[in-house]
């Protein structure tokens, strides 16, 4: 019995460790270590970005079509204080200032202000059409508690 388990023992682990030293060790190690050291100025503006889905950047065209002068209109996402979860986000359309980040997205920009980016890192805007109601919905993964209200659009 004892020396049955031992041989189990021994040899599953042998098995496994042989395994994933191998495999995390060489895809882990040499894609990290490109990755980082070749693009260390760039991931973070790709990962704490702005992201509208398909349906938002439909709508967003559609709403800077019917500007005076759509070429030089953006959209611009900001907080403002205030609302139940302390911060309110607002999405208008309006033309770039000093200082804005700028989003790159099919067929227009997401503008947003120094002050509102350490808030909007990495959320996603997406446009929800329901029997109440359509309007833009703003899933923020650095807010803590979920909130409904404070998703207002003004154009």
């Amino acid at each position: 019995m004892g020396h049955d388990h031992d041989h189990d023992h021994a040899h599953g682990h042998g098995h496994e460790h042989g395994h994933e030293h191998g495999h995390e060790h060489g895809h882990e190690h040499g894609h990290e270590h490109g990755h980082s050291h070749g693009a260390a100025t760039a991931a973070p503006g790709t990962k704490a970005g702005v992201t509208l889905t398909e349906r938002a950047q439909a709508k967003v065209r559609e709403f800077i079509k019917e500007e005076e002068k759509p070429e030089t209109k953006h959209l611009r996402v900001f907080v403002e204080g205030g609302g139940c979860a302390g911060f309110q986000y607002g999405l208008t359309i309006d033309e770039k200032r000093d200082g804005d980040e700028i989003f790159a997205q099919d067929g227009f920009n997401v503008l947003v202000d120094p002050q509102s980016l350490m808030y909007l890192k990495g959320i996603r805007v997406d446009y929800v059409e329901q029997l109440g109601g359509a309007g833009f919905k703003i899933e923020n993964p650095n807010a803590t508690g979920g909130c409904g209200c404070g998703h207002s659009f003004s154009a």
